[in-house]
């Protein structure tokens, strides 16, 4: 399964959930590769601030030709996760095209929610190629304690495109592990982030309907 984390907004977490994607992937019992289309390159930086070897490959390729070159590559992995870039470009429509599965990142503020549109115009046009294509949009950063994300849930059905049931909240934790290029499933494994990250990926599986 090819999933494409994707937000033409910055600032949304995008990189830090395809990172929490991808090893609750492997922890699943799957081989998996993140792929950084995000010429920022912080995957890439995440996997050089590690001591030791990441649990995943992590790969970069940030040009417009990732629906081209990624069978080649990925042919060896169960799923592949893709961190998308932060505009609007070539580059973005490659990604998605590439994909099984879009996941779209919004933060709980109206902002968030009108920047979506872009993005879910992308997924419109490549969904004329590729009419298997599914995308899902996830609440990422919400308020612990607030009901924000339910009102943030209400203002995307217009859409048309599902919201996940999982949501991952603003947790410190989330920085903390970043810091040393790990994740929350190695520095707080039992904690409140690891069980979000683990619920959006078994949901994400369900959509996919990969088991």
């Amino acid at each position: 399964m090819i999933i494409s984390v994707q937000n033409q907004k910055g600032g949304v977490g995008k990189t830090t959930l395809a990172i929490h994607i991808a090893h609750a992937l492997v922890l699943s019992g799957g081989t998996v590769m993140l792929i950084d289309a995000d010429p920022q390159g912080s995957a890439r930086d995440w996997a050089a601030a590690r001591e030791g070897k990441p649990p995943f490959a992590v790969v970069g390729l940030d040009r417009p030709t990732i629906h081209r070159d990624l069978p080649a590559i990925a042919q060896n992995y169960t799923h592949v996760v893709i961190d998308g870039p932060p505009r609007v470009t070539e580059l973005a429509r490659s990604a998605i095209i590439a994909a099984d599965i879009v996941i779209i990142p919004v933060q709980p503020s109206p902002y968030d929610v009108w920047a979506a549109q872009e993005v879910v115009n992308l997924i419109k046009e490549a969904s004329v190629f590729k009419e298997s294509l599914k995308s899902v949009f996830v609440i990422n950063r919400k308020i612990v304690n607030t009901a924000i994300g339910r009102d943030v849930t209400e203002a995307l059905a217009g859409f048309e495109i599902p919201v996940l049931r999982s949501h991952i909240c603003q947790r410190v934790a989330f920085a903390e592990s970043a810091a040393t290029g790990q994740t929350v499933f190695e520095t707080e494994p039992k904690g409140s982030a690891a069980k979000e990250a683990k619920a959006v990926v078994e949901e994400l599986l369900e959509v996919g309907n990969v088991t």
